[in-house]
């Protein structure tokens, strides 16, 4: 995750450098763990990272498997839970989970669709405490109830979105960048302006379960690279006025480098000191970080890795699967720098982004270091043009992994 305001506010209030966390290699508490309950889900998104549907799924952790699972996470360090499904209103024992996340001292965020917020639940909502409830929107109306696949989707999103500030909660915009919705990205920001919301998470289309099956309809690099010149300078807006509002990227690490070469042409006084910041944030966090158990208590590197199975919670406590290097992803991942090959190998930025996202080289090409093809960043801008490099591995239909079972998650 790429926290692009804190960036740019820092550049402007040395004292806000303070807010930039540490780089994840460095910090010593365990993982943010994403967690999705359950797989059951009221809608069928198109670009849903999971194959869910409105009907159980057997064979899910059961509630008191998972408030022991809570004691350990919490014993391991871990401080930050985000409840994802599915659709996590629909696990029956939502409520009860979330307030004993609550209750054990956990940083407690809710992923929701939104569809389900409605004026009888708020109260019981706000009355947990959510310390961030995140909501999706893929687009403006008829965006979003297309790529939802149910006609007044968006309303009913909206109306969770008005109901949950309105409450007094942290409430976010959540969008996934594709060349088919990428022109209803001005629309959504004005509507963060109207609606009065302070947080917009902009993630960009990683390739697994329908995401990967739509791979196609992933934004062009140039449809990205001004998705991002237009947040940098709605993020400068917010700086230059005093305005503290969040953005944050997710999924494409080289967020990072393109905001800095950004700022190189902008205010070259101000480079270096953001370049030594994003040194120290190291870029993808997948398998550090980021954590992921699904609702069957696999364990994965992250909500994108479905397919690669580390281990399962009912067999061994979270923090020995977290820590066991005997999985060769897993100790590659950990490794700085890690084994990346081809143009991310020579990359003048490898330090900042870490290598980038290793899910879409996995699913694109059955290796997890080659090169990122999500990468829309130049050879030029990397630093890599005119080097003789091995030649590109073909990008092949999506692979499973005889480590894991091609099941997908859910996308709320």
């Amino acid at each position: 995750m790429f926290r692009l305001s804190r960036y740019l506010h820092a550049l402007h209030r040395p004292a806000d450098g303070a807010r930039i966390l540490p780089s994840a290699v460095a910090r010593a508490t365990g993982p943010v763990v994403i967690w999705n309950l359950t797989r059951r889900c009221n809608l069928a998104c198109k670009h849903c990272y999971a194959t869910s549907a409105d009907v159980d799924f057997p064979g899910e952790l059961s509630t008191p498997e998972i408030f022991r699972v809570m004691e350990d996470l919490r014993e391991y360090g871990v401080g930050v839970l985000i409840l994802s499904g599915g659709e996590p209103l629909l696990h029956p024992d939502i409520f009860e989970i979330s307030a004993r996340a609550r209750a054990m001292g956990f940083y407690v965020g809710l992923s929701s669709n939104g569809t389900r917020i409605d004026e009888e639940d708020i109260g019981r909502i706000a009355d947990i405490g959510y310390d961030y409830v995140g909501i999706s929107l893929d687009g403006l109306r008829e965006t979003h109830d297309r790529f939802r696949r149910q006609a007044g989707a968006f309303d009913a999103a909206l109306r969770g979105i008005r109901l949950c500030r309105d409450a007094g909660i942290k409430v976010g915009l959540r969008f996934t960048l594709t060349r088919d919705n990428a022109r209803d990205l001005p629309g959504l920001l004005r509507l963060m302006d109207d609606e009065g919301i302070d947080k917009f998470y902009l993630s960009h289309l990683n390739y697994a379960g329908r995401g990967n099956r739509n791979r196609e309809d992933d934004a062009h690099h140039r449809m990205t690279r001004e998705a991002m010149h237009l947040l940098f300078e709605t993020v400068q807006q917010d700086v230059e006025c005093g305005r503290r509002r969040e953005f944050v990227t997710g999924n494409n690490d080289a967020d990072g480098a393109f905001l800095l070469e950004w700022v190189r042409a902008r205010m070259p006084e101000k480079a270096e000191r953001l370049e030594a910041m994003l040194l120290r944030w190291g870029g993808n966090a997948s398998g550090i970080a980021i954590a992921n158990i699904d609702n069957l208590g696999d364990v994965h590197p992250d909500t994108m890795w479905w397919d690669y199975r580390l281990g399962n919670v009912r067999e061994r406590p979270f923090s020995a699967i977290w820590e066991d290097t005997s999985d060769p992803l897993m100790a590659g991942l950990k490794q700085r720098p890690r084994p990346v090959k081809g143009r991310c190998a020579h990359c003048r930025f490898l330090a900042i982004c870490g290598g980038n996202s290793r899910t879409r080289a996995w699913q694109l090409t059955g290796d997890p270091w080659a090169e990122d093809p999500g990468c829309y960043l130049t050879d030029a801008e990397i630093g890599v043009e005119g080097l003789e490099l091995p030649p590109r591995p073909a990008l092949t239909p999506w692979r499973r992994h005889a480590n894991g079972k091609a099941r997908g998650a859910a996308c709320s």
